[in-house]
C-alpha cells in the first residue's frame, strides 16, 4: 500500500506521522528531497527549494508499503490520499510560532480557506480516494488515530467536508 499525507505547511502532517502506529514506512520527502538534491534550485524570495518532481517521482518509484508525508504528497502515485486541514485562523498561529514569517504565514492561511491542496488532490485521486481530516483544535494524537481508521480502512473517504471560507 502507498499513501499520500497532505496537506498546506502548519496543518501537522510530519508530527501525526510520526505517530501513526502501523507496519508501513514512513518517508518524510522534504527531508529527503532536500538531503538527495531532488530540486532544481533554491527560490530565495521564498526561502524554499523548487523541486525536481520527476526526481522525487523517480526516487520513490518501486517504494511500496509506504506512507508519503510532505504538502506535495498528492502529486506522487497512492492508493490513498489522506489531507490534513486546519482552519486557516489557527494554522497562522501555528506557522507564525514556528517563526514562519507574517506574510508566508497569511499565504499558507488564505490557501487553506480557498481548499488549494485538497483541489489539487481530489483532482489528482478523484473523490472516492481523499480522505480530509481537521487537525484544528485537537491533538496530534487524535488525529494519528484518524489517520489509522484511514489506513485500516475504516473511515470513509470525505473530501469537501470542511469549510474554511470564513476566514476570508
Amino acid at each position: 500500500m502507498r499513501v499520500a499525507v497532505t496537506g498546506t505547511p502548519g496543518t501537522g502532517k510530519t508530527t501525526v506521522t510520526d505517530l501513526v502506529d502501523t507496519d508501513l514506512d514512513v518517508i518524510h520527502l522534504n527531508d529527503e528531497i532536500r538531503e538527495r538534491d531532488l530540486y532544481t534550485e533554491r527560490d530565495e524570495e521564498r526561502d524554499s527549494l523548487v523541486v525536481d518532481v520527476d526526481a522525487a517521482r523517480d526516487w520513490l518509484d518501486g517504494r511500496d508499503d509506504i506512507i508519503v508525508e510532505s504538502h506535495l504528497a498528492h502529486y506522487f502515485d497512492a492508493d490513498r490520499c489522506i489531507v490534513l486541514r486546519c482552519h486557516p485562523r489557527e494554522l497562522d498561529q501555528r506557522l507564525r510560532e514556528r517563526g514562519e514569517p507574517e506574510p508566508k504565514a497569511r499565504e499558507n492561511a488564505e490557501s487553506e480557506a480557498l481548499d488549494v491542496i485538497l483541489a489539487e488532490a481530489v483532482e489528482e485521486f478523484g473523490a472516492d480516494s481523499v480522505y480530509e481530516i481537521d487537525t484544528s483544535n485537537r491533538s496530534p494524537e487524535e488525529v494519528a488515530d484518524d489517520v489509522e481508521a484511514v489506513l485500516a480502512g475504516e473511515r470513509d473517504p470525505s473530501a469537501g467536508d470542511l469549510d474554511f471560507t470564513d476566514y476570508l
